[in-house]
Formats: C-alpha cells, structure tokens, sequence
C-alpha cells in the first residue's frame, strides 16, 4: 500500500514500566522470563502465537504476527515497576499467590531483581490498600516530576531506547470529568494546587505523555481519559490506550452478546455476579472504588446490543453486575451469569455460565501484547487514542463524539485491519468478489 507508515526499527532495548506490581504485575514480568527460558509458553497473547492471513484464502499467507511487523523481541524487555508495598517481584508473586512455586522458585533470581519505585499513592482513592513504599512531595505537580525522574533514571540505567507505561494497579474511586481535565494548563494548575480531581493514576499518565512514553490504561480508572491529556498526547505524537482489561465475564459478554444479537435474539435480563480474593477484590469490596468497576461493565451490553435500534429485543433489557470480595479464592475468580433470552414467538430460554478463571492469568498476554503494540504505533508515528487496541479492554477509549465499540469480533477484525494496513498489506473485507467477476 503506498501510504504505508514508515515504521522505525525495533532496534535497542524496550523498557515496560508498570505502575501496580501485584497480581497481574508479577504474573506478567513471570511470565515473558518463563517464554524466555523456554519454561512455559505465552498462550493467549496475540503478538506471541497468532498468525494473520494476508490477501486471498487461495495464496496460503499467515505468517505469525511477530514475522509479519516489526515487534520487539522478549529477550529486548526490560521491567520495571512501582508500587507502595515494597516487595520484590518474587515476595509479591508469592504474596498474589497467582503462580505456583515451581515456576517462581525456578525464576526467583530474576524475579528478585525486579523491585518497585517507591510509588505515587494515596489512601483517599484506593481505601483498601496501604504501603510504605510511597513518595513525598509538596504537591501532586512535583510527585508528578519525580515520577518523570524516574522515567529518565529508568531509561538511563537499564539503557532503554525505547519505553511503555501500562497501569496494572488497583481501581480507583469513581471520579467525572471536570474542569481541571479540560486543558493542560488547568490540569497542571489543578496539580499544583493539590485538586482532589487530579487521582495517581492520572499523574502517572501525565508523566508518561510529557516523557513521550506511549500509555496504557488497564483499570477502569479516569486516567488518561480527560481532554487535557488526550490532547496532550495527540500532540506530542504518544499512544495511548485504554481502559480497563478484558478479562473475565465481561470478555464473557462481548463473545456471547453479539451472537444473540447476530441471531436476533431478544434479552430480558442478564444478571452477572463475582467472587474474588486478591487485591482487586479487597479494593472492589469499597463502594467507590466497585462503582468505577461498574460504570466500565455495565457500559457494555448496551454498546453491542443498540436497544435504540432494536427496542423490542433490547428495549427492556435489565442489568445487573455484582462483585464480592471473597478471600478464599484469592486470584482464581468465580464470574457467574444468568442470562434471560427470548426466541421464535416470544418463547422464552436461558443460559448460565459459570466461568472459574484466573484474572491475572488472563490479564497478562494483554499486558505484553500491548506493550509491543504500543512500542509499534509510537515508532509508527501514530500518536493519541489508538482505538484499534479496543479489542482488549472493557471501556475502549475514543475520539470525542464517538461511541465505543464492544463487540470483540468487530474489534477483532479492526486489529487485524490495522496490522495489515501497518504492514503494507490489503485490509480483508470478505465479500469474495473474486467469484463473480
């Protein structure tokens, strides 16, 4: 294709930052160094095992993603991390207990290397959670330049030429957009000025952009989701990406909804609970911190089904999302649903699932698929939302005025498009024209 983006190559060492380093932290960094020593393999992550068809089913062309664009390799990730409990990767992996001894004992060296920044925290966002590990500052405008410092001793030391920052921490309270979001200007004032509107997340957000490093967003958290940084971001050229990773019964929804609807079946009701012990779960177990969680869940169903355009299969569709901290399950949650679906003339059905995952075992091949993704859209040059990367979280980000789109084979087929077209190579449209012409 000729205005195929002049990519840089992915020479040099990749640096992938993670505010967060629990659950899904560890599990992460464990899991690329396991892939690296040849001791478990990468399953679930796109960039690692997928392939991708390129022109006509009859040219037999799927090479791996990774052989078709230029990604970063594993063996060129560096890790990095902050967080306010200050355990090293192997205390935390034990602590998370996501991982099982076999595999952590055999990377302890490794794991024990990797020990979090004292972090950017405050107890009045996440209640549940408290650490020593934390900075001090006479306002959020320096806990954010500190944050910078960091960044920049970060890519020294470790001789990066490259960064990532994707958010692996907890869920924050519920917050709107205000008027301290609107510009740069009010949010650097709003920091300054120590404004309860400004939450960590987004000043790590805000670190991220003004160091050009592209930015990732996997909880359901405002973070970079405010003007001031978007606009930000869209002119310094850095991606950005999020929120929220799909993972559990919300990845549930966004395969199962859009086959009703592809089928037109009607949906009365879908009630959705949740188990969980890990920390996400003690977090979630704070009505402010579990009504951010539920504004991304709930936001889902009615983006796929359009109950505007189809009231009498959607119109009365009731939705309930529930979650409970339970901590005998620790990282291995329970998501139960009980779906309430109407058929030919009326008749009614139902169908339950009962999905007994691992949330950070799911959320880690995203965490390393978007880490290469984004390295790629920023030596790409494509700065701002990347929406094509909606098909990994549950609230895709958007461009202002547009709705996100849910349905994970759309997003699907949008990701692959978007590889393609970075590729050189003809997006795939399916009509198969070829057979009547």
């Amino acid at each position: 294709m000729s205005d195929q983006p002049d990519i840089r190559p992915a020479e040099g060492r990749l640096g992938v930052l993670l505010p967060g380093f629990g659950a899904v932290g560890t599990t992460v960094v464990a899991g690329v160094e396991a892939a690296r020593r040849g001791i478990a393999r990468p399953i679930g992550s796109l960039t690692q095992l997928n392939t991708i068809r390129l022109g006509k089913r009859t040219e037999g062309r799927t090479p791996l993603i990774k052989d078709f664009l230029p990604l970063s390799e594993l063996d060129d990730l560096v890790f990095g991390a902050w967080d306010p409990i200050p355990d090293d990767g192997y205390e935390s992996a034990l602590e998370a207990g996501v991982l099982e001894r076999h595999h952590l004992d055999a990377m302890e060296d490794f794991l024990r290397s990797v020990k979090p920044m004292p972090a950017v925290f405050d107890k009045e966002y996440v209640r549940r959670l408290d650490g020593p590990n934390v900075k001090s500052g006479a306002n959020k405008f320096e806990l954010a330049q500190q944050l910078r410092d960091d960044i920049r001793r970060f890519r020294d030391e470790n001789d990066c030429d490259r960064l990532v920052m994707i958010w692996c921490g907890s869920t924050e309270i519920f917050l709107r957009v205000g008027s301290a979001h609107e510009t740069l200007e009010s949010f650097e004032a709003a920091m300054k000025a120590d404004d309860p509107a400004i939450a960590p997340s987004m000043i790590y957000a805000y670190a991220a952009i003004m160091e050009g490093v592209p930015y990732a967003n996997g909880a359901p958290n405002l973070s970079a989701d405010v003007p001031a940084l978007e606009q930000a971001a869209d002119e310094r050229g850095v991606p950005l990406a999020g929120k929220d990773f799909k993972t559990g019964q919300t990845l549930m929804k966004t395969i199962l909804a859009p086959g009703f609807k592809a089928r037109m079946l009607g949906i009365d009701g879908w009630f959705s609970t949740n188990i969980l012990g890990n920390r996400d779960g003690a977090v979630l177990d704070d009505p402010d911190s579990f009504k951010t969680k539920e504004e991304s869940k709930l936001s889902v169903l009615e983006h796929i089904l359009q109950p505007d355009m189809y009231p009498e299969l959607y119109g009365q569709l009731y939705h309930k999302v529930r979650i409970n901290y339970y901590p005998p399950r620790g990282d291995n949650k329970e998501g139960w649903d009980n779906i309430d679906i109407v058929g030919w003339m009326g008749y009614k059905m139902q169908v339950k699932v009962d999905f007994l995952c691992r949330d950070s075992i799911l959320a880690a091949p995203i965490v390393l698929d978007l880490a290469l993704f984004l390295d790629l859209a920023g030596r790409a040059g494509w700065g701002g939302i990347q929406e094509w990367l909606s098909f990994y979280f549950k609230s895709p980000q958007t461009a202002p005025g547009l709705y996100p789109e849910h349905d994970l084979f759309i997003q699907h087929r949008k990701l692959k498009n978007t590889l393609r077209y970075l590729g050189g190579e003809e997006p795939l449209t399916h009509l198969g024209l070829e057979y009547y012409e």
